[in-house]
C-alpha cells in the first residue's frame, strides 16, 4: 500500500505534467499558426504593397509609352501628311502603341484590386470609390485604342475606301487621333481615384503620410489638365506645365514606395 503523502506526491506531479503538456501544445498551435501565415504572402500588408508597386510599374511604362511617347514620335500636331508619313513609316511602334494602351487598360483593373485588398481595411468607403473612379477610366482608355486603329486604317487604306483620296484619309485620320486626344482630357476627370487612394494612404498605420499628400495633389492636376481645355483653353499650356509638377512626383513616389519599401508588416485578416 502506497501512503498517503507519496499519492499526493504522485497526483501533483500528474497536474504538473498535464499543465507542461498544455503549454507544448499552446506553443506547438501557435508555431503552425506562424507557419501557415508565412505561407500566404498575400495576407501581409508588406507583400501586398509590393505587389501592388509592381503592378503599378507595369501600368506606368505602358501608360506612358502609349499616352506620351509613341504620340511624341509620329504625330506632329496641325499636319496630317507628316504625321500620316511618320506612322507609316513606324507602323510596328504605332502598332505597339496600340497594343501597349490596351495592356494597360486591363492591367489597371488589377492594379486596383490588389489595392482595394491592401486599403479596404482603412476606410471601405475610400477604397471602394477609388475602385469605381479607376474602372470607369478604363473603357476610355480601350475606345481611344480603337480610335488609333480607326486612324491607321484609313492611311493603309483598302478596297472598303475607294470614295476617299490620300489627303482625305490624312484628314480623316488626324481627325480620330485629335478625338482620342480629347478623350483623355476628359478621361483624366476620373484621376479622381487619386484623391480616393491617397486619403486611404493618409489614414493607412502601414503607408508614409507624405505619399497621401503627393497622391491627392496629382488628382488635382489630373483635374487642372482634364477642365482647363474646356472651360479656359487659352491658360491650358499654362497649366499644363504647373500640373505637371504634382503629376511627375504623386504617382512615381507611390510607385517606387510600394516596390522598394512595400509597407509595414501587418496581417491583413488582423488589421481588419
Amino acid at each position: 500500500m502506497y501512503s498517503r503523502s507519496e499519492v499526493t506526491s504522485c497526483n501533483s506531479n500528474l497536474r504538473c505534467s498535464q499543465i507542461t503538456l498544455e503549454r507544448q501544445k499552446r506553443r506547438l498551435s501557435k508555431m503552425l499558426f506562424s507557419a501557415r501565415e508565412s505561407k500566404t504572402p498575400v495576407n501581409s500588408t508588406k507583400n501586398t504593397a509590393r505587389i501592388a508597386g509592381v503592378l503599378y510599374l507595369v501600368n506606368g511604362v505602358t501608360g506612358f509609352f502609349s499616352i506620351i511617347y509613341v504620340p511624341s514620335k509620329l504625330i506632329v500636331p496641325g499636319n496630317a501628311a507628316a504625321t500620316a508619313s511618320n506612322i507609316l513609316a513606324s507602323e510596328r511602334l504605332f502598332r505597339l502603341g496600340i497594343a501597349s494602351e490596351v495592356i494597360c487598360a486591363v492591367e489597371f483593373v488589377y492594379l486596383l484590386w490588389v489595392l482595394y485588398r491592401l486599403l479596404s481595411g482603412v476606410s471601405k468607403t475610400h477604397a471602394s470609390l477609388m475602385v469605381i473612379f479607376g474602372v470607369a477610366f478604363v473603357p476610355i482608355m480601350c475606345m481611344n485604342a480603337v480610335s488609333n486603329i480607326a486612324a491607321l486604317m484609313l492611311l493603309r487604306g483598302g478596297n472598303f475606301l475607294p470614295m476617299f483620296d490620300q489627303p482625305q484619309r490624312e484628314s480623316l485620320a488626324m481627325l480620330f487621333l485629335a478625338v482620342r486626344g480629347y478623350g483623355y482630357e476628359v478621361g483624366w476627370i476620373f484621376g479622381l481615384w487619386l484623391f480616393h487612394f491617397g486619403v486611404c494612404v493618409w489614414k493607412s498605420r502601414f503607408l508614409p503620410r507624405f505619399l497621401g499628400v503627393l497622391l491627392i495633389a496629382a488628382c488635382f492636376g489630373y483635374l487642372a489638365v482634364s477642365l482647363t481645355p474646356f472651360l479656359l483653353p487659352s491658360y491650358a499650356n499654362i497649366v499644363s506645365r504647373l500640373a505637371n509638377i504634382p503629376l511627375t512626383m504623386g504617382e512615381p513616389a507611390a510607385i517606387l514606395w510600394l516596390l522598394i519599401m512595400g509597407a509595414k508588416d501587418l496581417s491583413l485578416s488582423v488589421y481588419r
